[in-house]
């Protein structure tokens, strides 16, 4: 795996609080991920499209800006943990192919286009989700730059935020359908989606050696705010069109999950989201950070306005 190397330049005007979400950060992700070369050898041609098509076909790329946004918190370069977002969105996405595969959620669209087992088939599409897991990890291994303890950190982080303790356990809860209470509902997001979120600002900020104190207040603050990111995901199934969804909206529904909106219905679900967005709030002001945090503070807000 290769990528040319280069740095970021913030345009923080751009970035503020209330210009929205990071899109800057963004689109220097994007960047990055296009350059990314996971095989140079004719036989496999036909999985390495099929990874590349799922990993570029768009979206916010929320967990990698938290990293660099978390890098530009702590007073670093954010091209510092570059490495390691990227890595985030790698997994994500092969947790996006796995999701979908008629196996699991059997879904048909994402991101306003044919998943990737509609796309290529279901062989490839688990091929194609297994070499991106693989992938994120060569490249922390071989592209994080830091002190090895600190690397080594990060990708132990990433690592138990992605298995059994995490997102896949997580998944696993919700494929075995057993959530009855509101309890065992917090405590499968927490793992399926809370988890990731949290690694993203947790990992990149043990990546750059942050002090204890300052890494257990992020993963305080991110632990909210993945609850805050799946309340206004379930809310959205229910309110949100296809268009702007880009898959199928009332998916949840009809695989009859349990979500917030099933739960306690959508008023409710709703002011658990402002409840949330509180403690999201609160518990970020509880952090003494010394860089740029408007770029932390702009993804909490985007998180939140989605449903607004």
């Amino acid at each position: 795996m290769s990528e040319s190397a280069g740095g970021i330049v913030s345009d923080r005007s751009s970035e503020s609080v209330q210009a929205g979400f990071p899109e800057g950060k963004r689109l220097v992700v994007d960047a990055y991920l296009e350059r990314l070369e996971f095989s140079r050898g004719e036989p496999v041609d036909g999985v390495t499209e099929a990874m590349r098509y799922s990993l570029l076909a768009g979206g916010k790329r929320v967990r990698p800006v938290l990293a660099l946004c978390t890098a530009e918190a702590l007073g670093h370069d954010p091209g510092a943990v570059m490495p390691f977002a990227a890595a985030l969105e790698l997994i994500h996405t092969y947790s996006l192919i796995h999701d979908d595969l008629p196996a699991m959620d059997d879904d048909e669209l994402r991101r306003g286009k044919p998943t990737c087992h509609v796309k290529f088939g279901e062989n490839v599409a688990i091929l194609a989700g297994d070499a991106l897991f693989a992938e994120a990890l060569r490249l922390v291994t071989s592209r994080q730059q830091g002190d090895p303890a600190d690397v080594i950190a990060a990708l132990d982080e990433l690592l138990l935020a992605t298995g059994a303790s995490g997102m896949v356990g997580g998944q696993f809860i919700d494929i075995a359908g057993e959530v009855k209470t509101a309890d065992q509902l917090t405590d499968m997001h927490r793992l399926k989606t809370g988890r990731l979120i949290v690694a993203s600002v947790r990992g990149a900020a043990l990546a750059l050696g942050a002090p204890v104190d300052t890494v257990e207040k992020l993963t305080i603050f991110t632990a909210e705010l993945g609850m805050l990111f799946q309340i206004i995901d379930d809310i959205l199934d229910v309110t949100g069109s296809d268009a702007d969804l880009g898959k199928p909206s009332g998916s949840d529904e009809r695989h009859g999950k349990a979500t917030y909106v099933s739960t306690f219905g959508l008023g409710r679900a709703r002011e658990l989201a402002s409840e949330s967005h509180r403690r999201v709030k609160e518990s970020f002001a509880a952090i003494d950070l010394r860089g740029d945090v408007s770029g932390l503070q702009a993804v909490s807000e985007y998180i939140y306005s989605r449903d607004r």
